[in-house]
């Protein structure tokens, strides 16, 4: 049976968004390219005209969902009106939060992402390029304000992305909602913004 005409004009954002429900309904191993068209009201041969394959049709759902956060995050990382280190403190807790949250509010489509993260290298790749690029404008500013010790800021902005692994990356989620999971965040991030302070503060003269 065809399915029923829309008068809607198909882009690739209106197929995006019914892809993330068919898969939220289906979840990756049964979702098609046809149950994506029958929701959309049009032939599997159109969603192809805009996206050539099944795998690159997942990859940009992926990479749309990843983009959420990161463009969430890139506003604290340009606000100059907060001192580095606070700026530093707050990415990192949005962060947390963003991924704690998607966890928790549609826990079926966040294990939906995590299949497709695994199949989209390239997707995660500029999702991870894009936080700790994110990370090094903070550093460079802290440097530059004298907040932080001289250092290569992307170094530094994949260590700190490195050292919060567990706040962040999928894969630890049955530790985001433990206890004591907040408190060992917060610790975590001040021994991280003391190690960056180091030198400055190895610096200051004793009284």
């Amino acid at each position: 049976m065809a399915p029923p005409q829309t008068s809607e004009i198909l882009t690739p954002e209106r197929i995006l968004e019914a892809t993330e429900e068919v898969l939220r309904r289906h979840g990756p191993a049964k979702a098609t390219v046809v149950d994506v068209a029958r929701a959309l009201g049009v032939s599997h041969g159109s969603v192809y005209r805009h996206f050539r394959t099944k795998a690159a049709l997942r990859e940009a759902v992926t990479q749309r969902w990843l983009d959420r956060t990161s463009e969430a995050l890139a506003g604290l990382a340009a606000d100059e009106t907060r001192a580095p280190r606070a700026r530093l403190r707050a990415w990192l807790a949005a962060l947390f939060e963003a991924k704690r949250r998607k966890a928790g509010d549609d826990p079926e489509l966040f294990a939906t992402y995590l299949v497709l993260s695994d199949e989209s290298g390239e997707a995660v790749g500029r999702h991870i390029a894009d936080l700790t690029g994110q990370l090094a404008t903070i550093v460079t500013a802290g440097v530059a304000a004298g907040d932080f010790a001289p250092c290569d800021p992307a170094v530094a902005a994949r260590t700190v992305f490195h050292a919060t692994a567990r706040f962040h990356d999928p894969r630890h989620r049955a530790l985001w909602e433990r206890p004591e999971a907040q408190a060992d965040f917060e610790a975590l991030v001040d021994l991280l913004l003391r190690g960056l302070g180091a030198a400055q503060a190895a610096h200051i003269p004793a009284d």
